[in-house]
C-alpha cells in the first residue's frame, strides 16, 4: 500500500500518475466496523471494475480547524495505525489530504473536480452522512452530478449496534465513561494504545485517548510478550496496581478490557517524569 500525503502545493504532481481507482471517502477514525464496511464495499467495487482501491482521509480532524483551534479532538489512534489496518483490508493507495480553511472552503464540485474526477476516481463509496465542500453542502446524493456523471457513487446504509449508530463519537463517549468492556461490539477488537515506558514513566503516543479514570484490566504487549494485569488512570496518569516486571521496558501497548472500579486512589505514588506518567 502507498501513502499519500496531499496538500495544494503538490495536488496537480499527484493528479498527472494517478490510475483508475475506487475510492473510500472519510476520516475513519478507530476504524470501526462502520469504516470497515465502507471499505469492504469499495473493495468489491474495485474487484468487478478491475481497477485499484483508493482511500481517501482527512488530516487534522476538520472541526479543530474549523473552530481555529479551539474544539479538543480526541483521536482514537494515530495515522500509522490506520495505515496497518488498511493495509490488511486490501487497500492499494491511502490519501491523507491537508484539512485546512482553504481545503473547506472549496466548492462541492470544486472538490470533487479536483480530489476526484482528477486523482482517477471512477467510483465513490462512503457513509450515508458523508458530505464535503464549502459548509459541507455537498453529499452523495449531489456526487455524481458534480461530478459531471463521470464518478458512480455507492452509499453505505447506517451500521448499527443495538440499535445505536456507531460511529468514532459513540466510541469516544464510551472511552469517557470508561465503559471500554463495550468497544468490542463497535471496534471489532478492545481499545489498544500505544507508548514508551522506560521503567518509571509512560509517554503515550500521540493521537490515542485514555479512558475515563479508574481502575481497569488490561492487556500489556511487548515485542511478542504479554502480561495481564491491572492500571489504574488518574488525570493526565497512568500507573500500574502492581510492580511491571523487567521485561516490560521499550516501546508497549496497552490493551483495554475491563474497568474494575470507578475508584482511581492508590496508596502507591506516581512516578513523574512529566507528561504522561506510570
Amino acid at each position: 500500500m502507498e501513502t499519500i500525503y496531499i496538500n495544494r502545493d503538490n495536488l496537480a504532481d499527484w493528479q498527472g500518475k494517478a490510475d483508475a481507482c475506487v475510492i473510500a471517502l472519510g476520516f475513519f477514525d478507530g476504524l470501526h466496523y462502520g469504516h470497515r464496511e465502507v471499505i469492504k464495499t469499495a473493495l468489491r467495487k474495485a474487484q468487478e471494475k478491475g481497477v485499484q482501491l483508493s482511500v481517501m482521509s482527512f488530516f487534522p480532524h476538520p472541526k479543530s480547524v474549523l473552530s481555529n483551534g479551539e474544539k479538543q479532538i480526541d483521536y482514537l489512534m494515530p495515522l500509522s495505525g490506520k495505515e496497518k489496518i488498511l493495509r490488511g483490508l486490501g487497500v492499494d493507495t491511502f490519501y491523507i489530504v491537508e484539512f485546512t480553511r482553504e481545503f473547506a472552503a472549496l466548492s462541492p464540485e470544486q472538490y470533487v473536480n479536483d480530489y476526484l474526477v482528477n486523482l482517477g476516481v471512477i467510483h465513490a463509496v462512503a457513509g450515508f452522512d458523508f458530505t464535503y465542500g464549502s459548509r459541507g453542502i455537498g453529499n452523495l446524493d449531489r456526487l455524481q452530478g458534480d461530478s459531471g456523471g463521470s464518478i458512480e457513487v455507492t452509499k453505505v446504509e447506517k451500521v448499527a449496534c443495538r440499535g445505536e449508530k456507531i460511529s468514532s463519537t459513540s466510541i469516544r463517549e464510551r472511552l469517557a465513561a470508561g465503559n471500554v468492556e463495550e468497544l468490542p461490539d463497535f471496534l471489532g477488537c478492545f481499545y489498544e494504545i500505544a507508548g514508551m515506558w522506560d521503567g518509571q514513566s509512560f509517554k503515550l503516543n500521540p493521537y490515542y485517548t485514555l479512558p475515563a479514570p479508574g481502575k481497569y484490566a488490561v492487556t500489556i504487549n511487548i515485542r511478542n510478550l504479554s502480561k495481564r494485569t491491572e492500571v489504574i488512570v488518574e488525570e493526565n496518569s497512568l500507573k500500574p496496581v502492581s510492580e511491571l516486571p523487567l521485561y516490560l521496558f521499550g516501546e508497549l501497548s496497552i490493551v483495554w478490557h475491563k474497568r474494575i472500579s470507578e475508584d482511581a486512589s492508590s496508596s502507591r505514588p506516581i512516578l513523574k517524569v512529566g507528561g504522561l506518567t506510570l
